[in-house]
């Protein structure tokens, strides 16, 4: 991800904005319209209506603006980068929902105000890889296997369904062990394990932004002390020490499991089939971020 120091000026600038994103609020149209106009941006704000979301963004995108915001959750954000792809307008996917995992990984802690405010005030353009698993885009990070049925738990809890809530944990308890993947890495030799965690250079803290490749780390804890300990290393910020987890680099792989695979792309949780690949997308789509600053080294 290389950021150019061009000073940048749009002249068409589209938003879209879900006032029921965990983090944006009913005033939230209405914010991004006084900031652009206090940055001299012209730009039109859609707030999605019966159409839904994905109807609401392929309207904006069919303006052709030159400058796409979004202030929403996770799944708007990546479903608006794919939709964008490398040759659409900037995006700036915007800090408005509840894990916010891609507006994070651009924006550091701001809100999703203050990110916007300083991306036209002195933003600079950043070319933003990926990943891909069975035509899935993602540009965070990926989780398949039974682990990730946590997160429908979590998604559930967020939505106020605690009895549901309650059933995805039970559900996740009881195959948290009970079935592994297997997994081919680049012509490495096969493996077993019960999760792998697919990390983009985004978010990687030990791959260049250019270095080309997909950090995979195969996440194997055998019981609950396993777990505990793997929790405690995370705590440490040194999971990659744990003995249940080995990290690699790749640019393309296969994951294969009994049923059904359960990931989390972004934050999202999705199933996908038995049979999955993936690989490293180099190009995914360009950002608007602030320019970086010492205090972001």
């Amino acid at each position: 991800m290389k950021s150019k120091a061009r000073k940048l000026a749009f002249k068409r600038v589209a938003a879209v904005v879900n006032p029921a994103a965990g983090n944006a609020g009913p005033e939230a149209a209405a914010e991004v319209e006084r900031i652009l106009a206090e940055h001299g941006t012209p730009g039109v704000v859609s707030t999605p209506g019966d159409e839904g979301l994905v109807a609401c963004l392929r309207a904006a995108l069919n303006t052709r603006p030159d400058l796409l915001v979004i202030v929403a959750g996770d799944g708007t954000a990546r479903a608006a980068a794919e939709m964008v792809g490398p040759k659409g307008p900037l995006l700036a996917p915007l800090p408005g929902g509840t894990m916010n995992m891609l507006p994070h990984a651009l924006y550091g802690a701001r809100d999703w105000k203050t990110a916007l405010a300083d991306s036209l005030s002195d933003g600079v353009e950043k070319t933003v890889s990926g990943g891909e698993v069975e035509g899935h885009a993602f540009y965070v990070a990926a989780i398949l296997g039974s682990p990730a049925l946590w997160a429908e738990a979590r998604e559930a809890a967020r939505m106020g369904d605690l009895a549901r809530a309650l059933g995805r944990a039970r559900g996740a308890l009881r195959r948290a062990f009970s079935g592994r993947l297997r997994f081919s890495l680049g012509g490495r030799p096969r493996g077993k394990t019960q999760a792998l965690a697919l990390m983009c250079p985004l978010v990687s803290s030990t791959m260049a932004d250019d270095d080309g490749f997909l950090e995979v780390a195969a996440i194997d804890p055998a019981g609950a002390l396993d777990i505990f300990r793997l929790g405690f290393h995370a705590a440490l910020g040194d999971w990659r020490a744990d003995p249940t987890v080995m990290v690699t680099r790749v640019k393309a792989g296969r994951a294969w499991a009994s049923g059904p695979i359960p990931a989390v792309l972004d934050g999202e949780p999705t199933q996908l089939g038995p049979v999955v690949d993936f690989r490293f997308r180099p190009v995914a789509f360009r950002a608007l971020v602030p320019r970086p600053t010492e205090a972001d080294a």
